[in-house]
């Protein structure tokens, strides 16, 4: 009986895709110290090299999609989940074998749709292969922006006023598919995210003239990051981390705002200490507080 109940507690072996950035070594790492087993599917061309040097696992390029899946069978995964950053692909020129090959025309479809519409075809294809499909906040809670100031300083009102109209605005492309960001200043909207990232929005506004933004040592503006409305939410979420901070700082903005438990945050311990240090708030706000978004 009592090695009976044992194995039944042996959590399932977790598949990672992982693709660019830190985030799949914080949740391989993470699924490690829970007692599970981790099996990487590295993204050719993306994924961190140190990452499949530390773990069990193989390195496939975007399109392999039947190798992958042969690979993680073989691997014993019940649990798959996906993170880091992957680039949309030149589908006339990437690789792929049959089976991906098969899956090409629906992926090329949702492609036309969306950024959003082009992952759940991706995901769709694994779940019909019998794979549980996992988010990152499934494999480590304790990656979700709590609600509220994570940091020494808060928002003040006139930050408030940014962070709903920056919330509205992010809600209104990501309605579009288009982004997860936008940045405000004094209710002016500098920035808005689309194709090329965070960094490289907070890189635009770090090159705009002083008088629309803050300074160093007077600081002014939000960037706000939130899910689109119609975000498949095991498959990228909202993230930040020590870059973000950085390109926020350099851009002269008093913070970052997140929809609280609907956002990632790495290396939150050393993020938050670097935040005080450089007198930047982090804020995870909830929906209600936004509600009375400024549209003008």
């Amino acid at each position: 009986m009592h090695s009976e109940s044992t194995m039944s507690e042996v959590p399932a072996k977790l598949g990672l895709i992982a693709g660019g950035g830190n985030l799949p070594a914080v949740i391989a790492s993470g699924a490690i110290a829970q007692g599970r087993e981790v099996y990487i599917v590295g993204v050719k061309g993306f994924v961190e090299p140190d990452l499949l040097k530390a773990y069990q696992g193989i390195e496939l390029s975007v399109g392999e999609t039947g190798k992958q899946i042969r690979a993680l069978r073989d691997a014993g995964v019940e649990e798959l989940c996906f993170a880091g950053i992957v680039h949309r692909p030149d589908f006339k020129s990437f690789k792929v074998d049959s089976r991906g090959l098969k899956a090409l025309p629906k992926i090329v479809a949702a492609a036309r749709k969306g950024d959003d519409a082009l992952l759940r075809a991706i995901l769709a294809v694994f779940e019909r292969e019998g794979f549980k499909v996992v988010g990152a906040d499934d494999v480590l809670e304790s990656l979700l922006v709590p609600q509220g100031a994570l940091t020494e300083l808060k928002p003040s009102e006139s930050n408030m006023a940014d962070i709903r109209k920056a919330a509205f605005i992010a809600a209104e492309i990501g309605q579009l598919d288009i982004g997860q960001g936008a940045v405000c200043c004094r209710g002016l909207v500098l920035a808005v995210e689309a194709q090329e990232g965070t960094d490289l929005m907070l890189q635009r506004c770090a090159g705009l003239p002083e008088e629309l933004r803050g300074r160093a040592d007077k600081r002014d503006g939000v960037l706000v990051k939130r899910p689109k409305p119609v975000q498949e939410r095991r498959i990228d979420l909202p993230t930040i981390g020590l870059s973000t901070l950085r390109g926020v700082a350099a851009a002269g903005l008093a913070g970052i705002a997140l929809e609280a438990s609907n956002a990632l945050i790495l290396d939150q311990a050393e993020l938050v200490a670097e935040a005080n240090d450089l007198g930047i708030w982090i804020y995870g706000f909830t929906n209600e507080e936004v509600s009375r978004s400024e549209k003008s």
